[in-house]
């Protein structure tokens, strides 16, 4: 897990983990597996509410959320094809669109290419937030 965690925080190639966690294959491996089985989901909305729970004193499901999005640089290896171009930001790559708690926890998340609009991406981003929290009932 700390090696799955440290690949997310410095963004490094799978090969390049330190030595001292365990071979990158392996932790591939765990990290393909817990992916598919939702291990990564369960666990990830277990400390979400947790800490609503503990910490913020709050109910354990939202009833109240936030839209943003960011739009990214998208690296020269990465095709054309795969990325869109913000003319609003000028930024040709991607856009990520996510909705949070109002603790600022993550909720969803909705990758898609820079040139869709905020808009066209908060149906699907707005669907994928009624299925996993119908508790919510303020955006």
């Amino acid at each position: 897990m700390d090696a799955i965690r440290y690949l997310d925080r410095t963004g490094c190639h799978w090969d390049a983990i330190p030595a001292d966690f365990p071979h990158h294959k392996l932790v591939y491996h765990y990290f393909k597996t817990w992916t598919a089985d939702g291990t990564l989901n369960r666990m990830h909305n277990s400390l979400r509410e947790q800490v609503r729970t503990v910490v913020e004193r709050r109910n354990r499901q939202p009833s109240a959320a936030v839209l943003d999005s960011q739009s990214l640089r998208g690296a020269e290896t990465i095709g054309r094809s795969s990325r869109g171009y913000d003319a609003g930001k000028k930024i040709n790559g991607c856009k990520r669109h996510i909705a949070v708690d109002t603790c600022g926890l993550l909720l969803v998340v909705l990758a898609t290419d820079a040139n869709i609009q905020d808009r066209d991406a908060a149906r699907p981003l707005l669907r994928a937030l009624r299925a996993a929290f119908p508790t919510i009932s303020l955006i």
